[in-house]
């Protein structure tokens, strides 16, 4: 997942028990479900638009399930209620998703970590884009909703590819958008699976095809801010296409979801690794060092003695345990959620990361 702005410190957002005020089917293998929040935390889960909720059960062995699900519903304003409603769809084998389809109802309480994130899109004038696939959808749907009700000199184009219309989330939202903002809303459908009675011919959004399509639709270098969701092999097709078009780096920002289906690069191979090293962490404001056992991640270390450390995903997708290097050096397995100048500036994903110098100081505070 890379990012487009900081929202804060990655290890200060917390859990907490929220109850659950809706469950609305979406297609048969997608849910969208609400969250009630409390007036006493409405400033805690007044979320940015686009970022993402972790959310935390324990499993039927008493194991600890942590999944992230991004936020689709508008961004509150200072003042209002916000809304904390989360898109959800069925994975194979998937512990958390398949709970939410089969089991969660309303008045159930689930753990619910504060909003996090940097793939954002803060409201301002300037005409923006994204291109998303399947459940990537949500929070661009955010991302849009919020900046077109904010922002009268805003514009915003979609660009977004399903399967077949029936499994497709959020259908009536964007048509909603349409609707309202016709003249600052554009919306291209594209099914992989099905053919349409009108619009673009069915098929997969590679690179050729998107290299093709987007100068047909939009003044593609002049567009201030491209968003890119969905599987690894959709983002990576499209921010390829967006280069080639002398798209400036600068201005796409994307997250990944789906990157276990084949498509990502497997992680890197083990380098020549310390026979024995110490990671010193800074968490909440308090230290502490431990010895790294054989092969595991320095997020794992952390988590042996301190069960507040922050993660979600442990793929190197969300950035939720991202930490500062303050000392030695690391080798990250993969990285799909931090952009260039971000480690370029020392930030590494613990999750991914494994020592390679005897000290290593990670600071989860900065």
């Amino acid at each position: 997942m890379a990012t487009s702005a900081s929202t804060g410190a990655a290890g200060r957002a917390g859990f907490h028990p929220l109850r659950v005020s809706e469950v609305e089917r979406l297609t048969d293998d997608s849910v969208a479900v609400t969250f009630a929040v409390p007036a006493e935390l409405h400033d805690a889960y007044r979320h940015a638009p686009g970022q993402h909720l972790a959310l935390r059960r324990t499993g039927p062995a008493g194991e600890e399930i942590r999944r992230t699900y991004s936020i689709c519903a508008p961004a509150a304003a200072q003042g209002e209620t916000p809304v904390l409603r989360v898109g959800i769809r069925l994975v194979d084998g998937g512990e958390f998703s398949t709970y939410a389809l089969k089991e969660l109802a309303v008045g159930d309480i689930v753990e619910v970590m504060e909003p996090m994130g940097r793939f954002v899109l803060e409201p301002r004038p300037g005409h923006f884009a994204a291109v998303v696939g399947g459940s990537g959808i949500t929070p661009v749907l955010s991302m849009a909703a919020t900046l077109l009700a904010r922002e009268p000199e805003a514009r915003f184009c979609l660009v977004r590819s399903d399967r077949t219309a029936s499994t497709t989330m959020f259908l009536d939202e964007v048509a909603d958008l349409k609707d309202r903002f016709p003249d600052r809303f554009q919306l291209i459908t594209v099914l992989s699976r099905e053919e349409q009675q009108a619009g673009l011919p069915s098929g997969r959004l590679d690179e050729d095809r998107l290299t093709a399509l987007l100068p047909a639709l939009l003044p593609v270098t002049a567009i201030d801010g491209w968003f890119l969701c969905g599987p690894f092999g959709l983002v990576q097709n499209a921010e390829r296409a967006l280069h080639g078009l002398g798209v400036s780096r600068t201005r796409i920002h994307q997250e990944i979801f789906h990157v276990d289906d084949g498509s990502a690069p497997a992680p890197a191979p083990a380098a020549d690794a310390p026979a024995h090293a110490t990671l010193t962490a800074t968490l909440h404001g308090r230290s502490g060092n431990w010895p790294v056992q054989q092969g595991e991640t320095l997020l794992d270390t952390v988590l042996r003695a301190r069960a507040d450390a922050p993660y979600a995903c442990k793929g190197g997708v969300c950035g939720t345990c991202r930490a500062f290097l303050v000392t030695g050096e690391v080798r990250m397995d993969r990285n799909f959620a931090l952009e260039p100048e971000e480690t370029d500036a020392g930030y590494v994903l613990a999750c991914q990361s494994h020592p390679a110098t005897p000290e290593v100081e990670l600071d989860f505070d900065r």
